[in-house]
């Protein structure tokens, strides 16, 4: 079938009201990273009356306890920590309804051995509580990345990577990657929601910007004139969720390896007039090679103290909602271009206009008071 449904800017922002709860479920979702990025997308568009494959009924795992920001999801949280076998065993396996794994967690250690060694845990964990407990399991969906085409952390800037555009069938690098055992959905950089994500761009940005309006100063451009100038892509969290779904659900999508972004291009010399106008900054704009926002943000810990009591925000530390070393990472090389055309032939034809999906994130960001 062709993808149709959705495919708008906030399209996940319709309320699911309670008259219109099902008695009784299609699909059960077991979201594992509920409060990241794609996860927090799920935990609102799955609920949703028109979502294909449901009634949904969504279990939603994490290892914090259940923020403010996420508690009107209709969701039933469990907090769990998935790389601790007996913890994970004692909370997943009374799930023997669920129907749909959503795998969209990850968690960062200092060497790629060892993310090899805690991702490839966690991910067992998990199935070794739910398979032998869910006799109706139809579909596992499982997001990686696009370090899948240009190696880990540790080697960006090395040369090793593959000649975009990137697609599906190219093979594996010859280094330690544990995305080449968690494939299924490969996306490249996320703009979505998620204050303590360890991968969030925008959210990284806007706590940047703000710092940058409360000093006076300029919003200048932490990266090199490779991203300032060249075109990019990136990929809505809600778009995500939906290629999610729509690859949990149509059959000819199952057992393959999709990319995912808007479909469109963009640049960040354009984007950043845009982040500039968001915060009411006059002046900004591209400043010198070797500029990084690890530097720039050093002892920025009081100044953040400040702008939150000021603005009444959610109470946060700088450390939480700035991401400086992974920002600093997307902005630093030359942008990676995917294909999409696998996604296409196969059937799913959503995508995102990235500019309003970069304003649409960033209004979310501030109507959730993580910035002002």
């Amino acid at each position: 079938m062709s993808w149709w449904w959705a495919g708008a800017i906030g399209a996940a922002k319709k309320k699911f009201e309670e008259d219109e709860a099902p008695r009784s479920y299609q699909s059960v979702a077991l979201v594992v990273g509920i409060t990241g990025i794609v996860g927090n997308s799920l935990a609102e568009i799955l609920p949703l009356s028109d979502t294909p494959g449901g009634p949904w009924r969504v279990y939603g795992v994490a290892r914090r306890p259940r923020p403010d920001w996420n508690a009107d999801h209709p969701i039933e949280y469990i907090q769990c920590d998935v790389s601790n076998p007996d913890d994970t065993k004692s909370k997943l396996s009374q799930l023997t309804d669920v129907t749909h794994i959503f795998y969209v967690t990850w968690a960062s250690r200092p060497t790629e051995v060892e993310n090899c060694e805690i991702n490839g845990r966690m991910f067992r964990n998990v199935l070794n509580a739910v398979i032998p407990n869910a006799p109706d399991l139809r579909h596992i969906c499982l997001q990686t990345g696009a370090k899948h085409y240009i190696g880990p952390f540790e080697s960006f800037g090395k040369g090793v990577s593959h000649d975009p555009p990137f697609t599906e069938d190219m093979p594996r690098l010859d280094l330690p990657n544990f995305y080449y055992t968690m494939e299924d959905i490969i996306p490249d950089q996320i703009w979505g929601f998620s204050p303590y994500s360890l991968m969030n761009i925008i959210g990284t940005l806007c706590v940047y910007a703000a710092i940058c309006k409360h000093e006076g100063k300029r919003l200048v451009f932490p990266g090199s004139k490779d991203a300032w100038e060249s075109y990019a892509i990136a990929s809505d969290a809600d778009l995500i969720a939906e290629h999610h779904i729509w690859a949990a659900v149509d059959p000819y999508a199952k057992n393959e390896a999709f990319n995912i972004h808007n479909g469109d291009v963009f640049n960040w010399k354009h984007l950043w007039k845009v982040l500039a106008e968001q915060f009411g900054i006059e002046e900004y704009g591209f400043g010198e090679e070797g500029v990084r926002l690890v530097e720039i943000m050093k002892g920025k810990e009081g100044v953040w103290e400040q702008i939150v009591k000021e603005n009444q925000l959610q109470p946060t530390k700088l450390d939480e909602v700035g991401v400086w070393w992974f920002s600093d990472l997307v902005l630093s090389g030359a942008p990676l271009i995917q294909s999409m055309n696998k996604s296409k032939e196969h059937g799913f034809l959503g995508f995102r206009n990235s500019k309003n999906s970069f304003i649409s994130w960033i209004d979310k960001v501030k109507a959730y008071k993580i910035v002002p």
